[in-house]
């Protein structure tokens, strides 16, 4: 077995990377995603490399299957459990409104209503000691309604499990035997170790609702893998940006949510730590959606919580800003102005150009009309683009406006580029960065063809297509570590602050977080442990994480004190003011567990003449047409720095420079674009 394979399952392909562990050779490739059956799109993707079947030595790849679940809505019957006088929790929510101006914003509906909650007796005090016994018998009838009611999920979220979990261990032991194992049981303290019921809840609730369609995904693509004779087993990458087995992600479904966007990230980080370089937007534009993330000082952009679609979510997650914004994207009229999605042709039947049966124009269909693609050279050249038929689609909309073809098919580009920059300021200036301070990575299918238009809206300077762009969240996944997250609420002032016990717990968590590493089989020379502690001044709210070092031994009589003047140097950092001399309070701790992968994020790209005569089209930028070349990328000279306009074409993507920009290929392997303003 001498084959590492990733792939990034996206709306319309599914994208790969092969390491030939023999040979060293990196490969990268682009297959139709098949939505009425994920696997067979793996598998022709698989086969379109020719790698074969049972000689592939491990398989990771992003799923959004539960994330689509959420969105569509689509997920399982849920049924809460929770502490009696606690069933409007979930429904209460929180008071503030994440959008203050949007006279529109609503609360999102709960995924579970307030007739699919009950209540049942028995409480633990705060420190996790028992006031009221559990009442068995209300929990044999929360098990009869499950059945009843033909729930296919039971999240289980009592008062004060992150200290105490032994009600919902009973709670669990009676639901299973009362409704067997068809039943999904999801517990909150094994979802989220932490205070905030509100948002504990929604943690549970959402993994109760998407996990069984995570799991059963799995179930499929492993028993796939079985009956083709695949023996490296799945492992899938998680929300935090490193990956796991597929049996600890059907334990832990929740942790599977963005994976298939954090791929990009790790691929981000990795190019950064390859080019010395600390700051990067990595941004990702599919064939359906677009997401933004950043990495700052050599590291990935990750919270200890967020949101999904609305709803809190306490985990470590990478911070993504997703909208729908794709090459499949649909251009419409709308009271009489021009829109562009979030609506997406998706795969099937995809933009007009395809030749699928799609006769709505799309943002491909504009870069087809503009020729800023490449119709013998698209996808690898495993298809031509019909440009006549997006030319027709087009059309249409341009007549409604009044409109040339060309000048319609550049607005709807310059609506689309707007979105994508927006979202990219939702991270960046919203939170009191400056853009400019940023390289921007662009990649996807259709990244590199929009990077420049979006530098240029932010201001940025330099734009980074790295190898293999349209496969570049499968080559972070590829070069990712194994990793799990644990927690622990730990609320203590800064004055009652026991530093052995507080070395015990850290302990307790490091040596949880070896053994779920050694579930993975991870040797034990590859594993390291990191360790953080949210932190916070007296009478604060919210917390901040400060990491810990090696030098940080809880024990030493300064740790306090050393801590937390760190803490105020990053509180003066992101929110520029501090208040040295005010007490802290400690209030959870955490343990990353991390298996470093063997291998690494390798460079693979090879260098080549160009054995394709020399090309050219008539190229549409800034209201007019230009003479522009059409070169491969592995024919560009390294080092020389080439003036637009032109169009680099690939097997993975098509990179698109005008005459306002330059590109330069490097050592290696990424190119180098200088944008001008």
């Amino acid at each position: 077995m001498s084959y590492r394979v990733a792939m990034d399952i996206g709306g319309t392909f599914t994208d790969i990377v092969v390491h030939d562990t023999e040979t060293g050779a990196l490969r990268a490739s682009k297959a139709d995603t098949t939505p009425s059956d994920l696997t067979e799109g793996v598998l022709t993707a698989i086969a379109q490399l020719e790698v074969p079947p049972t000689e592939i030595l491990s398989f990771v790849h992003g799923t959004t299957q539960g994330l689509n679940a959420l969105l569509e809505r689509r997920g399982s019957k849920t049924l809460l459990v929770t502490t009696q006088g606690m069933g409007d929790v979930y429904r209460i929510a929180r008071g503030n409104r994440s959008q203050m101006f949007d006279i529109h914003y609503r609360k999102p509906e709960p995924l579970v209503a307030r007739h699919d909650t009950v209540e049942i007796g028995g409480r633990l005090r705060y420190d996790g000691s028992e006031l009221h016994p559990l009442d068995e018998a209300s929990v044999r009838a929360a098990a009869a309604t499950a059945r009843a009611g033909g729930y296919a999920a039971v999240a289980v979220c009592l008062l004060f499990a992150y200290t105490n979990e032994s009600h919902e261990l009973a709670a669990e032991a009676i639901l299973r035997e009362e409704l067997g194992e068809e039943v999904a049981i999801v517990l909150s303290h094994r979802v989220a170790r932490e205070w905030r019921e509100y948002e504990r809840t929604s943690s549970t609730v959402l993994e109760a609702y998407t996990g069984p369609v995570v799991r059963r995904y799995l179930t499929r693509i492993e028993d796939r893998f079985e009956r083709e004779g695949i023996p490296s087993g799945v492992q899938v990458m998680q929300s935090s940006g490193g990956i796991v087995g597929a049996g600890y992600a059907s334990e832990h479904p929740l942790q599977t949510l963005l994976s298939g966007p954090v791929g990009g990230t790790a691929g981000g980080v990795a190019l950064m730590q390859l080019l010395g370089r600390k700051n990067a937007i990595c941004v990702d534009m599919g064939g359906t959606s677009f997401d933004a993330s950043l990495v700052i000082d050599g590291q990935p952009d990750i919270s200890t919580d967020g949101e999904a679609d609305g709803f809190p979510v306490l985990m470590p997650l990478v911070n993504l800003h997703t909208i729908g914004a794709g090459g499949g994207s649909v251009a419409f009229s709308e009271s009489g102005a021009l829109r562009v999605g979030p609506r997406s042709a998706g795969a099937q039947p995809g933009p007009a150009c395809y030749g699928r049966g799609g006769v709505e124009p799309t943002v491909t269909d504009a870069n087809a009309v503009l020729r800023r693609v490449d119709p013998e050279h698209f996808a690898g050249g495993r298809f031509s683009l019909d440009v006549a038929a997006s030319d027709r689609a087009i059309a249409g909309l341009a007549e409604e406006f009044g409109m040339s073809t060309s000048d319609l098919s550049e607005g709807i580009l310059d609506i689309a580029n707007a979105k994508m920059a927006q979202a990219i300021r939702t991270l960046t200036v919203d939170h009191g960065r400056e853009p400019t301070d940023f390289s921007l990575v662009a990649f996807g299918g259709a990244g590199p063809m929009h990077a420049e238009a979006i530098a240029r809206e932010l201001g940025i300077a330099e734009v980074i297509i790295p190898e293999f762009p349209g496969a570049f969240s499968a080559w972070g996944m590829l070069g990712s570590d194994v990793r799990r997250d644990l927690s622990a609420q730990y609320y203590v002032h800064e004055d009652q602050l026991d530093r052995s016990d507080l070395a015990s717990v850290l302990a307790d968590l490091v040596s949880e977080a070896d053994g779920e590493l050694a579930r993975q089989c991870v040797p034990a020379d590859r594993r390291r442990f990191e360790q953080a502690i949210d932190m916070r001044y007296a009478g604060q709210d919210y917390t901040l994480t400060v990491p810990l070092t090696e030098l940080d031994e809880p024990t030493l009589e300064d740790f306090a004190a050393r801590i937390s003047a760190r803490y105020s140097e990053q509180h003066r950092r992101r929110y520029g003011h501090a208040t040295p001399e005010a007490k802290v309070e400690f209030v959870s701790i955490r343990v990353t567990g991390l298996g470093a992968n063997e291998f690494g994020h390798l460079t693979g790209e090879r260098y080549r003449e160009d054995d394709i005569a020399a090309r050219s089209a008539s190229v549409w930028f800034d209201g007019r047409s230009w003479e522009t070349p059409i070169r491969r990328r592995d024919s560009l000279p390294i080092g020389e720095a080439i003036a637009g306009p032109m169009l680099i074409v690939e097997d993975t993507t098509t990179t698109v420079i005008s005459p306002r920009a330059s590109i330069r290929r490097e050592t290696l392997g990424h190119l180098t674009m200088e944008v001008q303003a």
